[in-house]
């Protein structure tokens, strides 16, 4: 319990950030105990990442006031912050690719520690909490998940008073999400202060004994979010419960993609070999892939695009739709009607530098003339039509990829894919770091997409989102594929058993064609 007399560790007072589209933070006020953890929420374009950045000083307010551990500050940079104990594990990294995951480690901390000695501070902490990592990787081999373990190992590394964490736990599996949280509260008890934001409401009423919600750049209420329930956070938070998703149950038609035996070497590394990999989606069903981050997601999806087009190993084959696509580029399966959104949203899923009408060229060709012109008003309907259907908020066609959110990028990218009609759509984390409103939109048009009798490949590691959009699972773990099972008879428990790669194996073959026939 903490004393009244404590000074606050962090009290914001009429922080505003403006931008010439819009106002981030309007006016806001946020106060945090020492040795609370206390949750942000707010849809995507809130103003949360803004207003923890402001914290971190990687953004600097136009007006309002910073009071820290009691005292005035401005904090004018991240380093500034760390040195105040204040340290912040972002959703979109801050990692050089060319350099080690200890050298991006090293570049954050106190300088007079060796090289060597950050290593086995790395190592030491993975071990803890059970983030492993190697600390000689480039950081350009990892995936995505893995890249934030990088980034909350960092943060734990410089032992803060403040730790701000945003989406901590979409890489991690449940097992590891408890002890992340064992973790979490272990700190708070020793005086530690913790600024969680997350969409995942009940990791909220879980871990936080405060909440700030923000809606517009604006603070729309204050609570303890172990005394509300999700709709009524979600109501605070967009002003409405998300609609229930409508699921229904379908009689799935022909194998759309088939993989039998696919083994591929890694391409570099520090990849993951793909070792014998089968699966089958047919049209009109939800197939999902759990699975930690960095046990060959990557590798698969790479293979399942065309991104790697190299053939499936000597037993292997690839198909869509009865067609050998092995040694098919991304454009050519495309053009059959295999539709592909990746995990990394900009860069692979979009170009940052282009706009939003731009950006849908990259795969699709509605707009384009003969000789291949653009028709740069029907390109422009194109995506007015789209950000209106999607609920994307931006700036109009001619807005820039990277000035969106991760949310509304996402829902642009999904909504991209999805418009195309294609008979086989992969998607990969579709709503990693998307709002509890936003997510449930993309989850619904997935199944509307299904029910229209698409066949759909879903990898997450949001067990939640498979289990509810799924109609059967496959686990993921070291490069090798599970059996399937039906989600019915799929637990938390089960598959999180299975993403340590301990799955009945004996069955395999013939749960995989007990499934294929049901």
């Amino acid at each position: 319990m903490n004393s009244t007399t404590e000074p606050l560790r962090l009290s914001l007072q009429g922080i505003t950030k403006r931008y010439p589209s819009v106002v981030a933070n309007d006016r806001v006020d946020l106060e945090v105990l020492p040795g609370q953890a206390h949750a942000v929420l707010g849809e995507n374009g809130a103003g949360k990442s803004t207003l923890m950045k402001v914290i971190y000083g990687a953004v600097k307010p136009d007006e309002g006031q910073i009071f820290y551990n009691g005292q005035p500050v401005q904090i004018r940079n991240p380093q500034q912050a760390r040195a105040l104990g204040i340290s912040m594990v972002f959703q979109h990294f801050s990692l050089f690719d060319t350099l080690t995951v200890a050298e991006n480690v090293w570049l954050g901390l106190d300088k007079s520690l060796t090289l060597q000695q950050v290593r086995q501070g790395i190592e030491a902490k993975a071990g803890e909490y059970g983030l492993e990592i190697a600390p000689d990787r480039p950081v350009h081999t990892l995936s995505v998940g893995e890249m934030q373990r990088v980034e909350i190992i960092r943060a734990l590394l410089t032992q803060p008073q403040l730790l701000i964490l945003d989406e901590p736990t979409s890489v991690l599996t449940p097992q590891a999400v408890e002890k992340l949280f064992a973790v979490l509260r272990q700190l708070v008890s020793q005086g530690c202060s913790v600024l969680y934001i997350s969409h995942k409401l009940h990791e909220i009423r879980a871990l936080c004994s405060a909440c700030t919600v923000l809606r517009g750049g604006r603070v729309t209420g204050v609570c303890d979010p172990r005394e509300e329930s999700n709709a009524s956070l979600s109501r605070m938070m967009i002003g409405a419960e998300p609609p229930p998703l409508q699921v229904h149950q379908r009689q799935p038609t022909q194998a759309v993609l088939s993989v039998r035996e696919l083994s591929l070497p890694k391409a570099e590394p520090f990849g993951v070999d793909l070792d014998r990999i089968s699966l089958q989606v047919r049209g009109g069903e939800v197939v999902g892939i759990a699975g930690v981050s960095g046990n060959g997601q990557r590798e698969l999806m790479w293979a399942l695009s065309g991104e790697d087009a190299r053939r499936p190993g000597r037993a292997g084959t690839l198909e869509l739709l009865g067609r050998d696509i092995a040694g098919l580029g991304p454009v050519a399966r495309r053009r059959l009607g295999l539709h592909f959104v990746p995990e990394e949203r900009l860069g692979r899923g979009a170009v940052p530098s282009m706009s939003l009408a731009h950006n849908l060229l990259l795969t699709r060709s509605e707009a384009l003339g003969t000789g291949g012109w653009i028709r740069t008003g029907a390109l422009a309907e194109q995506a007015r039509s789209l950000i209106e259907r999607f609920r994307v908020k931006a700036g109009g066609p001619q807005a820039l990829a990277q000035s969106l959110s991760g949310g509304n990028l996402q829902k642009f990218i999904v909504g991209r894919e999805i418009e195309a009609r294609p008979k086989m759509l992969i998607v990969s984390q579709p709503t990693w770091g998307v709002d509890v409103g936003a997510a449930a939109q993309i989850r619904s048009e997935i199944l509307a997409l299904a029910d229209a009798g698409c066949a759909v490949l879903v990898v997450s590691e949001e067990l939640d989102e498979l289990f509810e959009i799924c109609d059967r699972l496959y686990v993921i773990a070291k490069g090798r594929l599970s059996p399937s099972i039906a989600r019915d008879q799929a637990s938390v428990e089960r598959i999180g058993e299975w993403m340590s790669g301990l799955w009945p194996e004996p069955n395999a073959a013939a749960a995989e064609g007990h499934h294929a026939q049901t």
